[in-house]
């Protein structure tokens, strides 16, 4: 009966206009409430509700008449767990758990910037839809994803991850995620646009990433894949970052500069700094990986930073544990290499004694091994 009167919806909607398609709407909800054998019915009549009132949202003029539109709308989806229904199809499931993504990170954007016009705090903003996004992404089977029919679904998902994890500044899952997009076939077959694109945002977000075990290893992997020799000035800002040398910001601002500067990614100013960040952490692990000991006005000029930059910087690393670092300000001598005591020097000392040792008994048993060849040849 509840799928019958769900046909006549449409029918309803022409002839008898908005209103009278509404009370059906409503009915079909409270007939359905509660009943585990009709939740997929009565999810299906949720969404087209939803979607009505988007359709308000993106028709209304006022803005508190948006807001409660777009609040509204994305309410009536996440009142529904769909990841438990049975009796639902696995894309139809993730169907509706995207669109609820999509929803709560529209009122999520449209919070926070209403806050920000008000000059209010990040509480008042839309932290809670943003934490509600990332929770649903979890309720996705990303395997499910790698399926060739579900490649639509797979596109939208990551592209739904990455707004999240670009309003979290997490570039390295940013990365992850366009890495993701990257390894889909219709996007890698396509390498004079998707997947050039998809390739350069990869390097862009993980040269912006903070350095890890994990943010070298996937610069050093993309480093060495054929597809990135294609882009000439991708291949050479990555290399940049993967060779143990020095990186002067001014030549890095003078070769890149003009090209990156017009990118979208770096088109925002904060990006742009945290690439100037990068590009200072790499020459302190570099110098920290060539020097024992260096004074800091030396550093300060292969930094290309003031004292206090400098000292902000390494102390930054140092609590990150990047790098070990002590600054000696009375002598202006910074030290990256701690003091050993003499118990480590022994141990050092009889570890590689051990070793010296077992090269030399296993070269000896060789030696034996071959006279004895050689005597028994000799004998025949």
């Amino acid at each position: 009966m509840v799928e019958q009167a769900m046909g006549w919806l449409e029918d309803i909607r022409k002839k008898e206009g908005d209103k009278q398609w509404l009370q059906l709407v409503e009915t079909l909800r409270e007939v359905t409430e509660g009943k585990i054998f009709l939740e997929t019915p009565r999810a299906r009549v949720t969404l087209l509700l939803s979607r009505y009132h988007e359709d308000l949202y993106s028709k209304s003029t006022s803005a508190e008449e948006k807001r409660k539109s777009l609040e509204t709308s994305s309410e009536l989806l996440s009142d529904l767990q769909v990841e438990t229904y049975s009796s639902m199809e696995r894309r139809e499931k993730t169907e509706f758990i995207l669109e609820q993504m999509r929803l709560l990170i529209a009122v999520a954007r449209q919070k926070d910037d209403t806050a920000k016009a008000e000059g209010k705090d990040s509480l008042a903003g839309g932290d809670a839809e943003w934490v509600k996004a990332r929770v649903g992404g979890r309720k996705v089977n990303e395997s499910f994803l790698k399926e060739a029919e579900n490649e639509d679904l797979k596109l939208k998902f990551y592209d739904l991850m990455i707004q999240h994890a670009l309003h979290q500044s997490s570039y390295l899952d940013v990365a992850k995620y366009y890495h993701k997009v990257w390894e889909t076939p219709s996007i890698k077959d396509d390498v004079n646009d998707k997947g050039k694109a998809a390739l350069e945002h990869i390097v862009y977000y993980i040269v912006l990433s903070p350095h890890d075990n994990e943010q070298s290893d996937m610069l050093n992997r993309i480093y060495v894949n054929p597809a990135l020799e294609k882009l000439q000035l991708h291949y050479n800002l990555v290399k940049c970052f993967v060779t143990r040398e020095l990186m002067r910001w001014p030549g890095i601002i003078e070769l890149y500069g003009e090209f990156l500067r017009a990118t979208p990614v770096f088109s925002i100013e904060k990006r742009w700094e945290d690439l100037h960040t990068r590009v200072i952490e790499h020459n302190v692990r570099v110098v920290a990986a060539y020097y024992t000991r260096i004074t800091l006005s030396r550093l300060t000029s292969l930094l290309d930073l003031d004292r206090k930059q400098t000292e902000e910087t390494i102390a930054r690393l140092v609590v990150g544990k990047t790098i070990w670092a002590r600054i000696d300000r009375p002598a202006e001598v910074v030290t990256f290499r701690s003091q050993r005591s003499a118990e480590d020097v022994m141990n050092d000392w009889s570890s590689d004694m051990q070793k010296l040792l077992g090269l030399v008994e296993k070269t000896w048993m060789g030696m034996n091994a071959a006279q004895a060849a050689q005597s028994r040849i000799k004998a025949s």
